[in-house]
């Protein structure tokens, strides 16, 4: 890993009465951690569209600064984060950027055994080696996957690239099926046989009609129960895809019909507050492409909601 010093972020301006919300990155330093902690995990090269995703860490951590540390919703700041910096990745070989992501996400949850992780891709394919360590270190858990995408692509046509995460959890053996609710899948963004190959393996589809219908609230608290009927923990991951490209123009594979930033804030408030969510993961933003860094400003307010809901949990 490199540290990342979080002062090249602070803001510009300084005001005595408000306090940037870069200040709460406080860098990891040898010895104990507990509370959250963030992780970069800068990888975008198995990216089926070209995809600057590797960019995405640092520059999320920059946005934070367009926020202040302040909830005026619960009048309280929030706390100070132990940022861990970014997975070294390798320069070429993609195996060995994978074990990375597996070695050093595992050595972090092994060893501070209190932090909750949030991870920064990268694309999509890092969910797989960091879920896969995060169970590993943790026990038995769930996902809540929000997405246009099932993401449950064969292996045969592109290895493991950021189409294939969780249909490489499921064939290894490390994540059930019906143990995954994907939360967002949308229309003419999928085909139908990895809607079938979901079905078949018990994975929990709600499209983004049903999210209409239904209210991004109701279907949280389902999938909530339901995976605690069977697993100790969940494992949240957001690919800034399901966002409709109105709000997330820095998306790889933007399109519309998608989630507006209302729905997420009301998402990311709720699993925040629910204390068996334990780890987090937000993934394809490409700052490249995308316009007034409006998805990075969006992953960041997120992570500070998150965070808002975090400080509530009993």
């Amino acid at each position: 890993m490199s540290g990342l010093p979080y002062l090249s972020h602070e803001a510009g301006f300084t005001d005595r009465g408000i306090t940037k919300a870069g200040k709460l990155l406080g860098n990891w330093k040898e010895g104990d951690a507990s509370g959250i902690g963030l992780i970069g995990v800068p990888l975008s090269k198995p990216s089926i569209s070209h995809s600057g995703a590797s960019f995405a860490p640092q520059t999320i951590r920059k946005m934070m600064n367009s926020f202040t540390t302040y909830s005026i919703q619960d009048d309280m700041d929030i706390q100070p984060i132990t940022d861990f910096g970014d997975i070294t990745m390798h320069v070429t070989d993609l195996s060995d950027s994978i074990r990375r992501i597996e070695e050093t996400a595992a050595g972090i949850l092994n060893r501070h055994t209190d932090i909750l992780p949030i991870f920064l891709g990268g694309d999509h394919s890092v969910t797989a080696p960091l879920f896969k360590s995060f169970k590993e270190a943790r026990g038995k858990a769930g996902i809540i996957q929000f997405d246009a995408h099932h993401d449950l692509r064969n292996l045969e046509d592109g290895g493991p690239s950021n189409g294939t995460p969780f249909r490489q959890l499921i064939e290894k053996g490390v994540l059930e099926g019906k143990h995954l609710h994907q939360i967002g899948i949308r229309n003419f963004s999928n085909g139908k046989a990895y809607t079938d190959y979901g079905k078949q393996h018990g994975v929990h589809i709600y499209t983004m009609q049903d999210v209409y219908e239904t209210g991004i609230l109701t279907i949280l608290e389902t999938a909530v129960h339901e995976l605690l009927k069977e697993t100790d923990q969940i494992y949240v991951s957001l690919d800034m895809d399901v966002m409709d490209q109105a709000f997330a123009p820095g998306c790889p594979a933007i399109g519309p019909g998608g989630m507006d930033a209302r729905m997420l804030i009301e998402a990311m408030r709720f699993l925040g507050e629910t204390p068996q969510v334990k780890a987090l993961d937000i993934v394809e933003i490409d700052p490249a492409v995308d316009f007034r860094d409006m998805t990075s400003r969006l992953a960041a307010h997120a992570i500070l909601t998150f965070l808002s809901g975090y400080q509530t949990r009993k």
